[in-house]
């Protein structure tokens, strides 16, 4: 569910709290709710007891069937459809995807950009090397007061979240000074190589990350950044105003121009929410019992243009195909928090396994996924985990391409 005010990334800046009566953008002037919040019942797979041991989230994926590179074009990638009424998979490529979506569909896909936010260093006591990964999104970051007015020296200051990887033990309140004249005062460790760092800069941060920085890859892509990761690795629909991404919305990186204007010629309506994509989406699930497991939040952003169109297309009977993991957790957020898609802004940190409902979702585009992960959970809640392993076992057996560069799937 959306975070009442609690577990979340503590960025001073941003809103204290997502509930309604804290956010003014809940309600905007016309605002209604649809009558499928009051009157669509939430749709959940009935679970098995071994759908909440996390040892029945693995699969066998032979190495050579992780993309470590995007395909050679754009859009390029195969694509399986699965029904979730029984039917054996189809198998198509990606530029086919119009064929196979439902009649009227709303496609709502999430915008956000990545950031080049990892960031090579010094510590200024030892001399040693550090890596520094910039989690906060960059909005709320730069939202800060300390960010908005120029310290001593022109110098610029705000508190951030980031990932920090040194060869020696780190020790709160030593400096760090990072590529692109960022300097970064560590304030407190946290789990797993998290920490809260006190960052300081000098004119256009972004245009340091942009310079400086490298594309955060997953940890499965087993090689350095290169020069056409920073196109590749960005949806064609990225907005540089929504730069903040610590990791792409990957589903999104299948669409092409083209395939974009043939599904406009079709009758789809497409519209967008914001969701900055943390680095906590490749964390592995650890506990046995899955439903312990506790979850990364995200801050997300639905526009009212995106709220009146879902409450359109429940109106009209139309289904909503979510663009991704990422605008599923957005649009299912909301709706628990709110019970219906209003337009919002906070932080979400929904976990969805069987059981658990989808209330907006009808169709989702999305990637395959790492053995035992939380998107493994999620897609496993939308279809079933026995069948989506079924599937995944048949894509392993006909060589389709796994993770954030490879094949994609449809499940409606």
């Amino acid at each position: 569910m959306v975070i009442p005010g609690g577990d979340r990334p503590r960025t001073p800046g941003t809103p204290e709290s997502p509930d309604t009566a804290e956010q003014p953008s809940l309600s905007g002037p016309g605002w209604q709710a649809s009558t499928w919040s009051v009157g669509r019942a939430a749709f959940a797979v009935a679970p098995e007891p071994e759908d909440f041991s996390l040892q029945s989230y693995n699969f066998p994926l032979p190495e050579a069937q992780i993309a470590q590179f995007p395909p050679e074009a754009r859009g390029a990638s195969r694509l399986m459809v699965l029904d979730r009424a029984g039917a054996d998979p189809q198998h198509t490529h990606f530029g086919e995807l119009g064929r196979w979506l439902p009649e009227g569909a709303l496609i709502v896909a999430n915008n956000s950009r990545v950031l080049p936010a990892r960031l090579g260093g010094r510590r200024e006591a030892t001399g040693g090397a550090v890596e520094f990964l910039l989690l906060t999104p960059l909005p709320l970051l730069l939202a800060q007061p300390e960010a908005a007015e120029a310290a001593l020296g022109g110098r610029l200051s705000a508190v951030a979240e980031g990932l920090v990887r040194s060869g020696g033990k780190l020790r709160e309140g030593e400096q760090l000074t990072l590529d692109g004249d960022i300097t970064a005062t560590l304030l407190e460790k946290g789990p797993f190589g998290r920490h809260r760092v006190r960052l300081q800069w000098r004119g256009d941060l972004a245009a340091a990350f942009a310079r400086a920085g490298k594309m955060p890859l997953p940890p499965y892509i087993r090689r350095p950044a290169e020069s056409g990761d920073a196109e590749r690795y960005q949806t064609i629909y990225a907005r540089s105003d929504k730069t903040g991404s610590a990791a792409a919305p990957t589903a999104g990186l299948h669409f092409t121009p083209e395939l974009r204007e043939g599904l406009r010629a079709r009758g789809f309506d497409w519209r967008e929410v914001t969701l900055y994509v943390g680095y906590g989406t490749f964390s592995p699930v650890r506990c046995e019992d899955i439903r312990q497991h506790d979850i990364h939040s995200e801050y997300m952003e639905i526009p009212e243009k995106t709220a009146h169109a879902v409450a359109a297309a429940r109106a009209e009977g139309r289904p909503v195909v979510a663009v991704g993991t990422t605008s599923a957790r957005a649009l299912e957020g909301v709706a628990a928090q709110c019970g219906e898609v209003r337009p919002f802004a906070g932080w979400t940190n929904i976990f969805l396994y069987p059981g658990r409902p989808f209330r907006v979702v009808d169709a989702l585009v999305t990637n395959f996924h790492l053995p035992g992960s939380s998107l493994l959970m999620l897609v496993s809640a939308f279809a079933g985990r026995r069948r989506m392993l079924a599937a995944y076992a048949e894509a392993v057996r006909r060589g389709y391409h796994f993770f954030s560069y490879g094949d994609a799937m449809l499940i409606r």
